[in-house]
């Protein structure tokens, strides 16, 4: 299988963490699905979790070359961990339809990695 795009993306945690404790903010319930809210408020650093989750969301749309555009939302990204801890996107069926359309392919395979650091 060929490499349809690349997309790489580094969050500021603390630009991210006042975005999510301001007051009258619906940022965490447009950006994130309800699952990646229910796992990132049981972990002990929460930006931390929302940062990685929103870097790969900003990273999947960069390597699509369409950014957050033409019918593509956040939470039609979702961003999970396999029994082992790896990470993975779930895609909507719409955002496939838009890769099949885009790339012009009936198969493909989204590869995932996140790093973080205590700023970043």
């Amino acid at each position: 299988m060929s490499i349809l795009g690349t997309g790489i993306d580094i969050v500021d945690n603390y630009r991210l963490k006042k975005l999510l404790i301001k007051k009258k903010s619906n940022f965490k319930n447009k950006i994130f699905t309800n699952n990646e809210i229910a796992y990132c408020e049981k972990k002990s650093n929460i930006t931390n979790c929302y940062s990685k989750r929103f870097a790969a969301k900003e990273a999947f749309v960069k390597a699509l070359g369409t950014g957050f555009r033409k019918n593509i939302n956040f939470k039609d990204i979702e961003v999970l961990k396999n029994n082992y801890g790896k990470p993975y996107l779930l895609i909507n069926k719409k955002v496939i339809n838009k890769i099949k359309t885009l790339f012009k392919v009936k198969k493909f395979n989204v590869l995932l990695s996140i790093s973080d650091e205590t700023k970043y």
